[in-house]
């Protein structure tokens, strides 16, 4: 079974402007859908329950029948508890991490550790977001060395900067490839799995 972990987010503009300046909204919501779609049938995505990400996510799980526990894991800080979307009720698999006092950031870098520590990934993918997906690339690349870490520049914001601080180390259709499902089953089915 492939895991793949997905890091991902719609960046928002009142927080930094130049992230959602950069970023192609409807990219990251194909982008989403289709890794969703490639990975559920047969592997399992765990990612950290943003929002704007976990109601994508769902839509595609509860169409093909894949909300259990073997096939999603998704990570949520005790920080958010009071902002939990419903969307998150429709997972069997929630993982809630300790908050850090009321300290928001403290509490991401818990929750990053924790899930990125959780299991071997196959892939991380990294779609839009803002300065949290370029922090879980970078821990990513730390804690899981074996597996491919993957910025889906398509979609701007993080994914991009990312691509553009290391592009000589990523297939130029990264940039360029919108037909995210062929691209998730070409990069995905390059990785052994484990079944």
């Amino acid at each position: 079974m492939t895991v793949v972990f997905l890091s991902a987010s719609v960046p928002d503009p009142a927080r930094d402007p130049a992230y959602f300046d950069s970023s192609d909204v409807i990219a990251i919501r194909d982008a989403v859908r289709a890794l969703a779609t490639v990975v559920l049938p047969k592997g399992r995505l765990v990612w950290g329950g943003h929002p704007a990400i976990t109601p994508l996510i769902r839509v595609v799980a509860e169409g093909i029948g894949a909300t259990r526990a073997e096939s999603v894991t998704l990570y949520q800080s005790r920080f958010f508890r009071k902002d939990i979307p419903a969307d998150n009720t429709a997972f069997e698999r929630v993982v809630w991490t300790r908050s850090a006092r009321g300290n928001r950031e403290r509490s991401l870098a818990i929750l990053r550790r924790e899930m990125l520590a959780s299991e071997r990934f196959d892939a991380g993918i990294f779609v839009g977001g803002m300065e949290g997906v370029e922090a879980e690339f970078d821990l990513f690349k730390q804690m899981q060395p074996a597996a491919a870490a993957v910025p889906i520049a398509s979609t701007g914001a993080a994914a991009a900067r990312i691509f553009e601080r290391n592009r000589q180390q990523f297939p130029a259709e990264l940039e360029t490839n919108l037909a995210y499902p062929s691209l998730f089953r070409g990069i995905l089915g390059s990785r052994p799995g484990r079944g």
